[in-house]
């Protein structure tokens, strides 16, 4: 992905995020944001008063300071919201640098093309992409292999494999063929494709506000309500103590009170935690996703494509006892030459390779009718009129034998034993009901998931391999990877059903695949996560897309929502602490010339009761900005037990949340007599 503006101190996206905080100020704006919404109100209200002293010729200095500071604070509300929003923005910006005037070779019904602009697209449409073109629109692969540079979307600058055929197929708009050339059917209509939605998913315009953060603002909204009720009972105690207080430290006390530190960063918070995910290359679909990745225990990682690099290579051909390997290489070639899966691809290379056949001298014979590997047979090859020829699964390939009343040979047996123990897959070639021998296909895992599943171990999640792979091939793969456990011939329905069960005993489960048979887990689990370089039914199945097309994503996911739910819960926890140097600022000034007893809760001996107030009322403004980065860049997220987490946090924002404002307080009113501004 193209690499965009981050530091808050980017001049373009500090002056932008600085005009929009002006803008926000309509209440038509703010009112979605309750906490600052009745701060704004107080700031109208106090800048009425200080223009009816103007008017009225009295002393307007120490309201007219208690107004701008009110001011101040929302605008660095604004500012906190508008600097995420500026930076999801910007990514947005350079999604959208990936789209072009692009135009497209649209097959038509005779057989001819015609030039069309990418944007009338539909899904359905077929069109051919040449070597140099961009792609114009997300589609699927049905004919042809190229290498296609993908960094316009993935930031990612080596050229990969997309073919026809398996799991490989998706192609995505704005990225560019290096070589070859494809036959595509399009699989979005326009405005609906994947690029669509990933700047729809990184606007803020577009973000949904998480359950838990709609929680955490129904709960702020209750005690601003309650703080409105102490100040209202506060306004009747006074009256009854035949005491005066003026509307403006009311104000101040209402806005001091209030929870207005979590209130003004909640947003950003947000916002910057689905901004944090565009960076490492995740587009989600909701921010509940984000969340329950943050709580996931349990994660099902599908083998091929996720922990495997997906298309397994033939490398060997071990042959029966008597045959000679020659044969058995070219009769598996024959078998091959109708799979036109990526394993079928393979052995007819290898065969080509160990024979020296090339195309044009493979003998195929006259009367043969190729028979196409499907799902259900888990076969392929051809018949002819002397015999047949079939390479397959063992299993299906056995009965297949004792149709013809033939036996499989002890040797083939142990081969096939063989090869499955070590963690590969085996397919048996027959001729005319005799087993030649055996192609060993192999699974090659993924460079550095075993170190990477280790970490999720340390974050207490669960790992669990599911494939379809028969049970020693499974455990084989399961081991070398470092997998916690493995469920072996998983189809669809197995997935399924093991993520409802562990569902149902309250776990939350997080499904990585990349394939169509992937695609009722993905939708089941919790969290679901596609890889970009799979089918268009995972993509959108899944409730985020991982862009690299790499398992161990998962690890920065899962890190990045606990991160965003203990930033929330810190500087909640900040925020609710300060209040308590504030009633030590504000209800002696308030109080203590009638009540000189009262000075004894002066504890920080400030020294007036106007300095006592401004001073609680600037440290309320002056905090949000000092705690912008953090909201922005979000706590650090350590993988240690929750007690010791929880004791961390409440130690550093609780007490720390204590402390802080009697210091600053103490020295902003020192600062203030200094002047001689009160």
């Amino acid at each position: 992905m193209t690499k965009v503006k981050n530091s808050i101190w980017d001049p373009e996206l500090f002056f932008a995020a600085l005009k929009d905080s002006f803008i926000k100020l309509n209440p038509f704006m703010l009112y979605r944001n309750p906490v600052i919404f009745i701060v704004e109100l107080g700031s109208i209200i106090t800048t009425s008063v200080t223009i009816n002293n103007v008017v009225q010729g009295e002393s307007y200095f120490f309201n007219l300071q208690i107004a701008l500071w009110l001011w101040f604070t929302v605008l660095f509300s604004n500012f906190a919201e508008s600097l995420a929003e500026g930076r999801s923005k910007a990514q947005a910006e350079s999604l959208q640098k990936t789209r072009t005037d692009t135009t497209a070779n649209k097959l038509l019904s005779d057989g001819s093309t015609e030039i069309v602009s990418a944007t009338s697209l539909c899904k359905g449409d077929l069109v051919l992409i040449y070597e140099g073109e961009i792609v114009p629109s997300d589609g699927q692969i049905i004919e042809g292999a190229v290498l296609i540079d993908e960094s316009a979307v993935t930031g990612e600058s080596a050229a990969v494999l997309r073919e026809s055929g398996g799991d490989r197929d998706a192609v995505t708009i704005g990225t560019r063929i290096v070589s070859g050339e494809i036959k595509v059917k399009i699989t979005a209509d326009p405005g609906d494709t994947f690029l669509d939605h990933m700047i729809a998913m990184v606007e803020s315009a577009h973000r949904q506000k998480t359950p838990n953060e709609v929680a955490l603002e129904i709960l702020l909204l209750g005690l601003t309500v309650v703080f409105v009720v102490v100040i209202i009972t506060l306004i009747s105690f006074a009256g009854y103590l035949n005491i005066s207080i003026p509307l403006t430290i009311l104000i101040s006390l209402l806005v001091c009170l209030m929870p207005t530190t979590i209130g003004a960063l909640l947003p950003a918070i947000g916002i910057s935690g689905m901004e944090r995910l565009v960076r490492n290359n995740v587009i989600a679909v909701s921010g509940r996703a984000i969340e329950a990745a943050g709580d996931v225990d349990v994660v099902l990682l599908d083998k091929t494509g996720t922990i495997t690099l997906g298309n397994r290579i033939a490398s060997d051909f071990i042959a029966n006892d008597g045959v000679d390997e020659s044969l058995l290489a070219e009769t598996a070639l024959l078998s091959s030459m109708s799979d036109e899966t990526p394993e079928g691809r393979s052995i007819v290379s290898l065969a080509k390779a160990r024979t020296g056949i090339r195309g044009r001298d493979i003998e195929v014979p006259k009367d043969a009718t190729f028979i196409p590997f499907s799902v259900q047979t888990r076969m392929s090859g051809l018949d002819y009129t002397d015999g047949e020829i079939r390479k397959g699964a063992f299993d299906a390939i056995e009965q297949f034998v004792k149709q013809r009343q033939g036996n499989i040979s002890k040797k083939i047996k142990q081969t096939v034993e063989w090869i499955s123990k070590e963690g590969g897959t085996p397919l048996v070639v027959v001729k005319d009901g005799k087993a030649l021998g055996v192609i060993y296909l192999k699974d090659i895992i993924k460079e550095g998931i075993k170190d990477r599943l280790s970490q999720l171990r340390k974050l207490g999640i669960k790992s669990i391999m599911i494939t379809g792979d028969n049970p020693l091939t499974a455990a084989t793969i399961a081991k070398e990877s470092g997998v916690d456990d493995f469920v072996a011939e998983a189809s669809p329905e197995v997935k399924l059903k093991l993520i409802r069960d562990y569902q149902a005993k309250g776990h939350l489960v997080a499904m990585i695949g990349d394939g169509t048979n992937d695609a009722p887990a993905l939708a089941q689990a919790d969290v679901g996560v596609a890889m970009n370089a799979g089918t268009q039914a995972a993509r959108e199945a899944s409730n985020m897309v991982d862009l690299d097309s790499s398992p161990t994503k998962l690890i920065s996911i899962v890190e990045i929502g606990k991160q965003i739910l203990i930033t929330r819960g810190s500087l909640t926890t900040f925020s609710v602490a300060n209040d308590v140097s504030k009633y030590f600022a504000i209800i002696p000034a308030m109080f203590s010339l009638k009540y000189p007893i009262l000075n004894v809760l002066n504890i920080m001996h400030l020294g007036t009761p106007h300095s006592a107030v401004l001073s609680a009322v600037i440290f309320n403004a002056m905090v949000i900005p000092i705690l912008i980065p953090l909201s922005l860049k979000g706590v650090r997220y350590k993988a240690i037990q929750a007690e010791k987490l929880l004791k961390s946090n409440m130690l550093i924002y609780g007490l720390g949340g204590l402390i802080l404002p009697f210091i600053g307080i103490k020295l902003i009113d020192m600062l203030l007599l200094f002047l001689h501004l009160v």
